[in-house]
């Protein structure tokens, strides 16, 4: 069946219902209702427990932060309403909002942000962990204040505080519970502007607008829909029907895009993802011959045609990188060597290298055609350059696998820098973060005492003029020694209704901005 046929035919199967949600639940019946798409469906709604991207984009409308971050990443007040900070960079004191209720109707104080910072996500949140091990003590001064006192000052450490890396979660329905069995698990209960209303698994989840949010008028929705529906083109056919308001980037494929962002009434923005800076690259398996050589990685990132890939893969929906740093976090800098795509340069690198001829194994990431596509690229490239190169096709789950237990010579990937160097840069290229078992630590095997020693100065650091010294400097060093080949700035688009206003009013865009959004 031809696309549009299918397209055709997906909008006549949704006539009477989106993943079984009957017509009057949808935004066309019903004024204050909202319907999303998500994909995949979610394994749970505990941002605590789980941190992958659909669960943020949904639970993160529940839970809340002590603070937001505007798209400049500058740090605004929500459960907390100020705070100040030592000479010293080592003690922080929030105050909290006063007046702020649990979605049960319990009042939110200094415990329970001290119960969920170091007990709950202690155990049950790694990225966070990692910071927390820069941090002393954390107290309750008052049921309105809380301290934070740092064993040594944290550069990034303002930076910490949105729903995804600390939500706050109620002590007085997790305190002495299994936390990953606890019932609440499937009926969160947070602060935020939307609240738990009913999850029919495979099909939907609905939200309900806070009446007791703790900022009068801030909620602009009686009702928010996740529709789930595993098929691209259906999704894309919801979109285009007008039965779904919001396709969050990632759940139509790049080519609908253009497309549907010209329908009458839609729109589309890349706002939203400055938090996250997502970056994708080329795996390079360090650990054997020929990519422990650096002229070979070196040949492999100048072999590859960035810019096309861009236009043709991501349908001008990324921008090629420079080096380790997208330009959405701090501190980052293009002033590093330069590797414009040269065939004839990559061929001498290549023999240079001692290359002699093994077929390399090229793992591309499983998430939709773009990413075949830029395989497809790699692989012509590669192979105009003199590298034998040859596709491994997996799934998800095989993904993960086989770069978690480093089974790959080429793999593809993208992944969230969170704003700041020390938070989403330096777990890929410090040697204290070669360990099997994730996919995303320095999966490469990359090692240099120098760049462990740079990033970990870094982090210690709380002057930014310093800071921005320390980073130029290992932004140098990794560029030229090519541990990966860095491929992309993603944008990931978010298409909508103009019906709907205020989509992104974030650093971290629908993740925390739906129960925000307004209806015209």
């Amino acid at each position: 069946m031809k696309r549009r046929n299918l397209i055709q035919a997906g909008s006549a199967a949704l006539g009477l219902s989106i993943a079984g949600v009957p017509l009057y639940g949808l935004a066309q019946a019903r004024k204050g209702v909202v319907n999303v798409l998500v994909q995949p469906e979610p394994p749970g709604l505990m941002m605590g427990i789980v941190q992958n991207g659909p669960t943020q984009l949904i639970a993160g409308n529940i839970y809340e932060g002590l603070l937001r971050y505007n798209e400049k990443l500058e740090p605004q007040p929500q459960l907390a309403t100020s705070w100040t900070v030592s000479a010293d960079s080592k003690t922080y004191v929030f105050k909290l909002k006063p007046g702020v209720k649990w979605h049960d109707g319990k009042p939110f104080t200094a415990d329970d942000v001290v119960f969920s910072c170091d007990v709950f996500l202690r155990k049950t949140h790694a990225r966070f962990r990692a910071s927390l091990a820069q941090v002393e003590s954390i107290k309750a001064l008052d049921p309105l204040t809380v301290e934070f006192k740092l064993k040594q000052p944290f550069g990034p450490f303002m930076g910490i505080f949105e729903n995804g890396t600390m939500p706050m979660v109620p002590k007085h329905v997790y305190e002495g519970t299994d936390f990953a069995t606890n019932p609440a698990n499937a009926t969160p209960i947070g602060t935020g502007p939307l609240k738990f209303k009913e999850w029919v698994k495979g099909s939907y989840i609905q939200l309900v607008a806070n009446e007791n949010y703790h900022q009068p008028g801030a909620v602009g929705v009686e009702s928010v829909y996740f529709h789930v529906i595993p098929d691209a083109a259906a999704r894309a056919a919801a979109f285009e029907s007008g039965k779904v308001d919001i396709a969050p980037g990632g759940t139509v494929e790049y080519f609908d895009v253009g497309r549907l962002a010209k329908l009458p009434g839609a729109a589309v923005t890349t706002k939203g993802w400055e938090f996250f800076a997502p970056h994708s690259w080329l795996w390079i398996n360090n650990r054997t011959a020929p990519m422990n050589n650096v002229k070979f990685r070196q040949a492999i990132w100048t072999a590859i045609d960035r810019e096309a890939m861009a236009k043709v893969a991501w349908y001008g929906y990324a921008k090629p990188a420079t080096g380790p740093f997208n330009s959405h976090i701090a501190y980052a800098s293009d002033d590093v060597t330069k590797y414009p795509r040269d065939i004839a340069k990559a061929k001498k690198l290549v023999s240079e290298s001692g290359y002699k001829g093994e077929t390399l194994r090229l793992l591309p990431l499983p998430y939709g055609e773009s990413w075949q596509r830029q395989a497809e690229i790699v692989r012509q490239n590669l192979t105009q350059a003199g590298i034998k190169v040859e596709m491994v096709a997996t799934d998800v789950a095989g993904w993960n696998q086989r770069n978690s237990e480093w089974d790959f010579d080429l793999a593809f990937t993208y992944v969230y820098q969170y704003g700041d160097p020390a938070l989403g840069v330096g777990r890929n290229y410090t040697s204290d973060n070669i360990a099997k078992g994730s996919p995303f630590n320095n999966v490469a095997g990359y090692t240099n005492p120098k760049v462990d020693e740079l990033f970990a100065a870094g982090a210690r650091e709380s002057d930014p003029a310093k800071r921005r010294a320390i980073y130029l400097e290992v932004q140098k060093l990794l560029v030229d020694e090519v541990p990966v080949a860095w491929l992309h700035e993603i944008n990931f688009p978010t298409l909508y209704r103009t019906k709907i206003q205020n989509v992104v009013s974030s650093g971290i865009g629908l993740n925390d901005s739906l129960g925000r959004v307004k209806l015209a």
